[in-house]
């Protein structure tokens, strides 16, 4: 039998990344709670080959493990930081390649970073609806985190921890858990 997978995808290409770091714990969490194995990227992992590419096949070996990796996970946590309102361009990019059935039913959480609050409503207003396209299954709960949430670039916010903790719970819910372990803050 193999192993599940949760995938986490940032769309940010700065490092040390908030939003990678963002991702990373939630994918963490859920692949705690069902036993699963978890793999986080950024689009800087996609390397030089993504901004050029047309279609998946124009991307180098790496890029498409990668993607093989996202297309196949049982859940996948994606989120990118916010820029002019949105997702990056090579976030939007890289899921423009995907064939649109590719992720038919699969469990999203949504996530993003941003500046400040008025940014907030990325997740339902960019996030959800490019999700949707996908006929994806989105979790309810989706997880915005603003600088003021974070300290040295770690969240330090309780109030995005217990979300983070509600979505996480609605996608274990979801995929189901294997063992039963509770959520650390």
């Amino acid at each position: 039998m193999t192993k599940k997978l949760v995938v986490g995808i940032s769309g940010n290409l700065t490092r040390p990344s908030k939003t990678k770091a963002f991702i990373s714990h939630i994918a963490g969490e859920v692949a705690g709670r069902i036993g699963a194995a978890a793999a986080v990227f950024d689009i800087d992992d996609l390397g030089l080959s993504l901004p050029t590419a047309r279609r998946l096949g124009d991307l180098d070996p790496t890029a498409r493990g990668v993607i093989e990796q996202l297309v196949n996970a049982d859940v996948l946590v994606a989120g990118s930081p916010t820029f002019k309102g949105s997702y990056t361009g090579l976030f939007k990019h890289l899921f423009d390649l995907l064939d649109p059935s590719s992720l038919r039913g699969k469990p999203v959480v949504l996530a993003a970073t941003g500046g400040g609050e008025r940014h907030s409503l990325i997740v339902e207003h960019q996030l959800r609806p490019l999700f949707g396209f996908f006929e994806a299954l989105t979790m309810p709960t989706a997880i915005y985190a603003s600088d003021k949430d974070f300290a040295d670039g770690v969240l330090v916010s309780e109030a995005i921890h217990a979300r983070a903790r509600q979505a996480v719970a609605e996608a274990v819910n979801v995929v189901g858990a294997t063992r039963s372990v509770g959520l650390a803050a």
